[in-house]
This record gives structure tokens, C-alpha cells and sequence, in this order.
């Protein structure tokens, strides 16, 4: 049995950014990561712009200026301004190459076909010169960069339409276990509904992660290494939920072993989730997660989630822990490290009730787990406490 900072580690060692990218539609590439640098086609703004509604002026030592014309956004007509001389414009509008500077509205009194200001224009005032953004042939976002709506906007602005990302992992989820029957159907005795799939899914898409399937098996030697077979060569991630135990019908880890998958660690010094299976099969990540929800859910967050991160080309994969106080007291029942469902505000964060393995209805009111490494044995109120935010 392994540490939790050493079950970290043997994750993030053996875990892999994907060589594979493909090109995307820039409005569908929401939350992907930048597989090669993008180089502007255009500068921006690609002609000289006004920043405000105002006046282009052709002149800076002048009070009063005769108006020749006028410019809107979006007009192509180009017009040539001399000493003395001025145009309405408006924002966004192409600010004449001889202009001098744009002097806003209100610091302006129009009379007739003149114009007088209110104050000495600046030289270049309100105007935005071309290329402000960005140069035409410089990196607009770099490799490695993640797409947000604000990115999206950027890239359009620049004409761009599709870029190239790394491809996210297809994942196999199975759920193994005899007792479990879909929600929906009526319970007979001794059957539970199978809810572990359905969660996972869930959070995988909330993640980011949406080429994903679903399968339940019973528990089977052969139907279960079967179906890990064909999922393992069709995908590039499979979780499995449950089976993964010593229990005479825990076919999991048998099946595995016989399809050569090469096993990194099983069983985690920690609660929930002791028994924790990582393994590799060539470029193929496995993670066997236990069969009790709450401790699937935390072994996902804690170990799956990083790992998806990194072999999507995440930068920041790694979790991202804080320091807050405590507002609740817990003693620990044993030596285990913990994962304790939390509720944080304010800065502060409130142990839940209900921390079994079985119970999700306190994972479900969580934004927060609480980390409690093996040498803290109670927390008091008051006290500083390691704390991961949920997704």
C-alpha cells in the first residue's frame, strides 16, 4: 500500500500529454488546448481606428476647424485631411491617414459646417493604431493555451476559423457488480440502482470530456475481461467502477492481469478509496475506482481528473490546493489519510455529516474536499486545513 502524495506522483509520472491533434472549428473548440502556436493572418486593428464618437482633426494648433465630411464604421471611402480641417466620425470608424488626432464629441461646439473645441486636441488622441493588438505574422495565442470564450472572440476577431488542438481521450466507464439494476426499474430484493456510470459521466462532461460510453457487467470472469478487452483497444482511458476488491467475486483485477495490462499501484493508504488500481497498457490508462460511490467520486477528482487534464495538454493539471480555517471539528477513526466532504465560505470550510463511502447525499451539497494527510489525527475549530475546490 502506497501514500497518497506517492499515488500522485506514480500518476503524474505515468501519465502523458497525447501526441494526437486534430483540427477544429473554432466554435467548437471550447475548453480544448492550442496543439501549435497561432500566427495572426492580420493586424489588429488592421487600419487606424477611432476609439470614441468625435471629430478627426487635421490639425493640432487649430481651435476651429472647417467639417468636410463624415465616417462611420464599416464605410471604405478614404479621405484626405488638410490643415484647418475636420470630419465627423464615430467609433470603430477608419480614422483618415493625415489625421492628426480625434477630439470626442462633447469637447466639441458644432456650428453650421465649422466646428470649434472646447480644448487643445493631443497629437494622436483617441486614435488606435493599426496593429495595436497585434502585428500581422506574430503569435496570437501560444501552444499549450486553453480556449476560452474570450479566446474564441480573439481568434474570430482575427478572421480565424479553425485551429489546431489535442484530441481529448475517448473513455470507456464500466460498472461490474450483479447487484445493480438501471434507475427506473422496479428494485427487487437485494439490487441497488447502478448510479456510479451515470455520476461519472456526468462529471466528465462537466469537465470538458464528452466521447464517452457506458457498459455494466456482471460479475463474470469472462464477460468481464471480454468487455475490458474491447475496451481498452478501442479507447484511450477506461474506469471501471467496483470489482476491484479481494471479494470472491471481484473479478477485476484477474481480468486485468490476464490482458498484460502493467499494473503501477493498487491500494491507496487513504479513506475513502483504499483500493485504487492505476495501470498502462502501451499509450491505454486504466483506473479500476472502488465500488462505493462517495469513494469513487473522490478517487476521480483526486487521481482521474489530473491525469484526463495532462493527456489533454492541460498546463495546470495538477490540483490546486488552499489553506482556509475550519469550522467544524472531526476526529479520525485510524491512520488512513482522508478525503472529507466539505461545504466552503467565506473562506472557511464546514466538514459535512455523512462522510461514509456509501453516501453521496453529502458529496451532492459539497463544493470542497477537505484533505487530512496521515499525521493529523483532529481538527479543531479554528484550525488551517488543506482544501481542493470542486470543478
Amino acid at each position: 500500500m502506497i501514500s497518497v502524495q506517492q499515488a500522485l506522483q506514480f500518476t503524474k509520472n505515468h501519465t502523458k500529454t497525447t501526441p494526437k491533434t486534430i483540427p477544429l472549428p473554432l466554435s467548437e473548440s471550447l475548453g480544448f488546448i492550442i496543439a501549435k502556436d497561432i500566427t495572426s493572418p492580420i493586424s489588429m486593428p488592421p487600419f487606424r481606428q477611432s476609439a470614441m464618437d468625435g471629430y478627426a482633426l487635421g490639425s493640432i494648433d487649430d481651435m476651429t476647424f472647417k467639417l468636410i465630411g463624415e465616417v462611420k464604421a464599416g464605410d471604405e471611402k478614404e479621405i484626405l485631411l488638410h490643415k484647418g480641417e475636420a470630419i465627423r466620425i464615430f467609433t470603430g470608424a477608419p480614422v483618415p491617414k493625415t489625421a492628426k488626432a480625434v477630439i470626442m464629441q462633447e469637447k466639441v461646439t458644432v456650428s453650421n459646417i465649422t466646428i470649434t473645441l472646447q480644448e487643445t486636441a493631443r497629437l494622436h488622441s483617441n486614435i488606435r493604431p493599426a496593429g495595436e493588438q497585434i502585428e500581422k505574422g506574430d503569435i496570437a495565442l501560444s501552444k499549450g493555451t486553453e480556449i476560452t470564450p474570450a479566446g474564441i472572440g480573439y481568434l474570430a476577431s482575427l478572421g480565424i476559423t479553425t485551429i489546431t488542438v489535442y484530441q481529448k481521450p475517448t473513455i470507456a466507464i464500466i460498472a461490474t457488480g450483479n447487484e445493480l439494476v438501471p434507475p427506473g426499474q422496479t428494485l427487487a430484493h437485494g439490487q441497488i440502482y447502478e448510479s456510479n456510470s451515470v455520476m461519472l459521466a456526468a462529471t466528465l462532461a462537466k469537465s470538458g470530456f464528452t466521447d464517452i460510453v457506458t457498459h455494466k457487467v456482471a460479475d463474470d470472469y469472462e464477460a468481464t475481461r471480454q468487455l475490458l478487452d474491447q475496451m481498452i483497444n478501442t479507447h484511450d482511458v477506461v474506469l471501471i467502477s467496483g470489482g476491484i476488491s479481494v471479494g470472491d467475486y471481484d473479478f477485476v483485477g484477474k481480468a486485468l492481469g490476464a490482458l498484460n495490462v502493467k499494473e503501477v499501484f493498487y491500494k491507496v493508504k487513504q479513506k475513502p478509496g483504499k483500493p485504487l488500481y492505476f495501470a498502462k497498457k502501451e499509450d491505454k490508462t486504466i483506473f479500476a475506482l472502488p465500488g462505493n460511490p462517495a469513494s469513487s467520486l473522490s478517487c476521480f477528482y483526486i487521481y482521474v481528473l489530473p491525469s484526463l487534464l495532462k493527456i489533454s495538454g492541460y498546463r495546470n493539471y495538477e490540483l490546486s490546493w488552499r489553506t482556509v480555517i475550519s469550522d467544524s471539528e472531526y476526529t479520525k477513526k485510524g491512520q488512513r489519510a482522508e478525503f472529507l466532504k466539505a461545504h466552503m465560505e467565506n473562506e472557511k470550510v464546514t466538514i459535512l455529516d455523512g462522510q461514509a463511502s456509501s453516501m453521496l447525499r453529502s458529496f451532492a451539497l459539497a463544493n470542497a474536499i477537505v484533505y487530512l494527510p496521515e499525521d493529523i489525527s483532529k481538527v479543531h475549530v479554528g484550525d488551517t486545513v488543506q482544501v481542493i475546490n470542486l470543478p
